[in-house]
């Protein structure tokens, strides 16, 4: 099915589950009689290590040594609450975005889905989850970078009405912590 989302295309009401997820072909039959049903939900610091298992399985992915750490990734998500995701399915996470705002602007970092569930609007829903989060917070504007590399998660950003700023934007960065080094994991 596709989908392309607009400022004003989408629902949110804050707390429920942004719908079954396991095999979209059932969802409505799954929502109805489990009590259980996988969803999307906030991410808090007792999904860290199940994320970061996650993490290490996306060929391609970079994890950063102090960044991606427990202590500072709980930094992060007492920041910024209520704006990071998982993704649930047969009580396994099976996606993730972090997600935060400096007060004018929202950026997604870390936007994961594992392989075997790609495909089924996983990402779409966990994208709506926290863009409606940060529009509850008066945030306007969400920006994330993909690498180039990514051709999977460009595409999919581009399919979903988001806008490539590549041709009029230069991205800068400064490290302060040498100490913080990118792992990239290899397929």
């Amino acid at each position: 099915e596709d989908f392309y989302m607009t400022a004003s295309s989408f629902t949110y009401v804050p707390g429920l589950p942004v719908g079954p997820i396991c095999n979209p072909s059932v969802a409505a039959l799954q929502a109805a009689m489990s009590p259980d049903m996988e969803y999307i939900r906030e991410n808090n610091i007792e999904d860290y290590e199940e994320v970061y298992t996650l993490w290490t399985h996306i060929q391609g992915f970079g994890i950063r040594s102090l960044d991606d750490s427990r202590e500072d990734i709980e930094r992060f998500l007492v920041r910024n609450p209520h704006t990071s995701v998982v993704a649930v399915c047969d009580g396994r996470i099976v996606g993730n975005i972090l997600c935060g705002h400096d007060g004018r602007q929202g950026s997604f970092y870390h936007v994961c889905v594992a392989k075997e569930f790609r495909r089924h609007g996983i990402a779409t829903r966990m994208a709506v989850y926290c863009m409606r989060a940060l529009q509850d917070a008066g945030i306007n504007k969400i920006t994330l970078i993909a690498f180039s590399e990514n051709e999977g998660g460009n595409a999919f950003w581009q399919k979903i009405g988001w806008t490539s700023r590549s041709d009029d934007v230069n991205y800068y960065e400064f490290v302060l912590n040498e100490n913080n080094i990118t792992r990239f994991v290899e397929g």
